[in-house]
């Protein structure tokens, strides 16, 4: 067994560890789906940040920054861009509707019947997408240890399991930080060797090969600009809306709420350049014949080879281990999310009737969870099979596909409060028509005939164009319904509209969390996470130990010197219980 499987496997251990010591903290369904509403916003900014996060972003965007260039950072910036709006007012605002799952809050503005078109509408967007993450991951691990992707797909999802059914999210949460600590001291060590071996920044774009700003594959310019438009406004949507609340419901009040936000916002502002400067190398300097016809077959290995290629021995490994941070870091919230969806918004109110008891439904919870769990497996294998289609275009359609709809109307609806109720699920039904007519039926050529283009329109111009016109289509179709159903309003009941008054009166009523029992809380997350990350420091110190050159000893000194650091700080503000 090579040193880079133990060190995957070391590091599997540590995260079954972390949904064990945080078993203890969840005893009711609000602590096991959101913390109690009690974390730290370093956590929940750091969940909120590791869930637009995947080894997707390895895999499928690395490949895309291998090809293209700069044009992949466009999509982090309008992530960017969502978690900056989020700090700026909507963070604070999600915190305070004081809801278990986002789905609770949907009820109170819609009513019943929106409620289960949302429950069952949600799901399927995020288990998909964990589908897609979990076989990203496995490319890489196939490609590294010669691991069929099916038994990676397996493996990796019963780990994911068993960690997020004991803990809750609280152990999602306490991992997501970690794995955040994890992938940044991995990808600015990788960036560094990137820079210095690379001459530079600016050497590094002046060598690459092709268009560094526009990429490949593109003869109208004017479909890349609409391309940018729209994952602006879709990712404005996606961070945005009440539904993705629950990255903020887990705060312990208003303010960290607004923190959280504004981590996430800084990390994925810096991150880009740290995460793709690697691939950017290896288009500009790797020049091996072997390697080159690899790439131009199967681009998503392009941050794989710059390690294989660059990076000490054991790097390997403890990039895996960030691979499978990043992967889980995303599964585990949208496991844990629709979990909590389901147990409170379908099998206690409708087919318990609101008459299950706490025990029963943490039982109920934790089967939930598991039967999540396998689902998202079986969709990783399912995409496994689709051997022909590029992860990077798999995710965009489905969040323009599928996400997307469903953000209009719990965003208007947060605005324009006199609809009816059929306005929620209604919008949804319009929405899945937009979504087959220009997802679906809608091809290249109908576009190439209607505006007699001359030259045909390549893979990725197509690709840019479906996701931007099905944006646009849902903008103003789905969206123009949504608000022509203002004009059908008629006066509610007195217990719909208490209910509504309820749901704007905790929207605008801000959450302010103190007493001792909250901070002896938040001493012993900081406590806990503190001695666990600086186990983890020291295990990557102790990979200068590994055979190899001075410089590659010093690239593990200086990756786990940036963990170490992170966990004697927690530690020390574990002894200042009153520091919030």
């Amino acid at each position: 067994m090579n040193i880079d499987i133990i060190v995957v496997l070391v590091y599997f251990a540590f995260l079954i560890a972390i949904g064990w010591l945080f078993r203890s903290f969840s005893t009711s369904t609000s602590d096991y789906f959101r913390g109690g509403g009690k974390m730290l916003w370093w956590m929940v900014g750091a969940t909120a940040f590791m869930t637009q996060f995947s080894a997707w972003t390895f895999t499928g965007a690395a490949g895309k920054a291998f090809t293209d260039g700069f044009a992949i950072v466009i999509l982090f910036l309008a992530n960017a861009f969502g978690y900056f709006m989020n700090w700026a007012y909507f963070a604070p605002k999600f915190r305070q509707l004081r809801v278990v799952t986002a789905i609770e809050a949907i009820k109170k503005r819609f009513g019943r019947t929106s409620e289960q078109f949302f429950t069952w509408g949600s799901m399927p967007d995020s288990i998909i997408s964990a589908g897609i993450w979990l076989n990203g991951l496995a490319i890489f691990v196939a490609a590294v240890f010669n691991i069929p992707m099916d038994t990676t797909i397996i493996v990796t999802g019963l780990v994911l399991l068993v960690m997020s059914v004991t803990g809750g999210s609280w152990a999602v949460v306490a991992s997501d930080f970690v794995q955040m600590l994890v992938i940044m001291s991995v990808t600015i060590t990788c960036a560094i060797a990137a820079y210095f071996h690379g001459g530079g920044l600016l050497n590094i774009v002046d060598n690459f090969n092709g268009d560094f700003m526009l990429g490949s594959d593109l003869n109208y310019i004017s479909i890349f600009v609409l391309w940018i438009v729209f994952i602006f406004v879709k990712q404005f949507g996606v961070m945005n809306n009440s539904i993705n609340a629950y990255r903020y419901l887990c705060a312990k009040d208003s303010e960290n709420a607004r923190k959280a936000a504004g981590l996430a916002c800084i990390l994925m502002i810096v991150g880009p350049v740290i995460w793709f400067l690697p691939p950017w190398y290896v288009n500009a300097f790797i020049t091996d014949p072997e390697i080159v016809s690899q790439l131009s077959s199967n681009a998503d290995t392009a941050y794989l080879v710059f390690v294989e290629q660059v990076m000490p021995a054991g790097m390997v490994g403890l990039l895996m281990a960030a691979m499978f941070a990043a992967t889980m870091s995303s599964m585990d919230s949208g496991l844990n999310r629709n979990a909590g969806i389901f147990i409170r918004n379908f099998y206690s109110p409708i087919i318990r009737k609101d008459q299950a008891s706490e025990k029963e439904l943490m039982l109920a919870s934790r089967l939930a969870t598991l039967v999540m769990g396998f689902i998202i497996i079986a969709i990783g294998l399912f995409i496994n099979s689709l051997k022909d289609l590029s992860l990077f275009d798999i995710v965009l359609n489905i969040g323009a596909l599928i996400g997307f709809p469903m953000l209009i109307p719990v965003l208007l609806g947060m605005w324009i409060r006199n609809t009816p109720d059929w306005s929620g699920w209604g919008t949804l039904i319009v929405g899945a028509i937009v979504s087959y007519i220009f997802g679906i039926a809608l091809t290249a050529g109908h576009i190439e005939n209607l505006f007699g283009l001359e030259t045909a329109l390549t893979g990725r111009e197509w690709n840019d164009l479906k996701v931007g016109l099905s944006l646009a289509a849902h903008v103003v179709f789905t969206g123009g319904f949504f608000l022509a159903s203002y004009f059908f309003f008629k006066p509610r009941s007195e217990e719909r509209q208490a209910e509504i008054d309820e749901l704007f009166r905790d929207w605008n009523t801000p959450v302010i969390s103190e007493g001792v029992e909250q901070q002896n809380l938040d001493t012993k997350q900081r406590s806990i996470l503190g001695n666990l990350i600086t186990i983890a420091g020291f295990g990557i110190l102790a990979m200068a130990l590994i055979p190899n050159e001075p410089t590659g000893r010093g690239l593990f000194i200086l990756c786990g010197s940036m963990v170490l650091t992170a966990g004697i700080l927690l530690i020390n503000a574990a002894r200042k219980p009153a520091t919030a």
